[in-house]
């Protein structure tokens, strides 16, 4: 399962019942199952969303509005950012990450980029956090690694250096 706790799941632009493209506005239910072969998003229009959709198997259920991702601007230089840290970061998979992870996720809640949909306890007592990305509605979950106070100087400190430049050298 630790594979499965890094993945990002994006919002569909279809509906995922009728296959009918979301319209920018337009209400979507967002339907979050765990199954055998991992996490599974469904994404349907609000006409084709029936509450029988909300089985006990679901993880988590939440209601959005569609709004097409804006075109990415052209980057004369790559700059790290701490979404682009922390989608790196996941792609790795490497769980000794999880604490710059967790970090790097409340970072994104607190610019309001990311939303808190849902938080669940693991049969294990680990909790899992579910954000959604505000504008392309990708999904990320993270494993809360509960931080004590006297260790997040030292995660924010190792977020703070991935995220600063590569000191050039003097030539």
């Amino acid at each position: 399962m630790i594979n499965q706790d890094w993945d990002i799941k994006p919002r569909a632009e279809v509906c995922g019942k009728c296959q009918a493209p979301f319209a920018e506005g337009q209400e979507y239910v967002s339907r979050l199952t765990y199954g055998a072969d991992g996490y599974a998003r469904l994404d349907c229009c609000a006409a084709c969303w029936s509450e029988a959709e909300s089985a006990p198997q679901s993880v988590s259920i939440w209601r959005g509005v569609f709004e097409m991702p804006p075109p990415a601007p052209p980057e004369a230089l790559k700059k790290e950012t701490a979404e682009s840290l922390l989608r790196a970061l996941m792609e790795k998979n490497d769980p000794a990450n999880g604490n710059v992870m967790f970090v790097l996720a409340v970072m994104l809640e607190r610019r309001r980029m990311l939303v808190e949909r849902d938080v669940r306890k693991q049969d294990d007592g680990k909790l899992v956090r579910v954000y959604e990305h505000r504008k392309t509605g990708d999904t990320f979950i993270i494993t809360d690694p509960q931080l004590r106070l006297d260790q997040i100087e030292h995660v924010q400190a190792e977020v703070m250096a991935m995220l600063s430049p590569p000191a050039v050298p003097p030539a």
